[in-house]
């Protein structure tokens, strides 16, 4: 069974940092397209970034040049290293995985694998 466990939120102030972690169960998700979705109270999931199996990247633009997301395919983990945080970027970050190995997909319905999410909480 396919896990994904998310770790590494928590309280930030504005312009600080905070790195999350999203540790995979199974080796052969190091070779799928991985994304972070954040969701804040009261709204929808929204996309926050995306890489493929090859590193390339994208990414919402409330958080280009602030985030940035990264893999590493020997742990079997994937990272949001958030930067100059603001209180905007306070939710629940879900870390999240495709069947596919290509594409850059921002719909979370093509993922098919989800963490149990974790929070972060920025002060203003």
């Amino acid at each position: 069974q396919v896990q994904l466990v998310e770790s590494g939120g928590g309280l930030a102030q504005a312009g600080g940092s905070l790195r999350l972690s999203c540790a995979a169960s199974v080796r052969s998700l190091s070779a799928n397209v991985m994304a972070w979705f954040r969701q804040a109270p009261g709204k929808e999931r929204d996309f926050v970034a995306v890489v493929a199996w090859n590193g390339v990247t994208n990414y919402a633009e409330s958080v280009k040049g602030r985030f940035t997301i990264s893999r590493d395919s020997l742990k079997n983990t994937l990272y949001l290293q958030m930067n100059s945080l603001k209180h905007e970027d306070t939710a629940v970050y879900y870390c999240a995985a495709s069947s596919s190995r290509y594409g850059l997909s921002n719909f979370e319905g093509d993922y098919i694998y989800w963490g149990q999410g974790t929070q972060v909480t920025v002060s203003s």
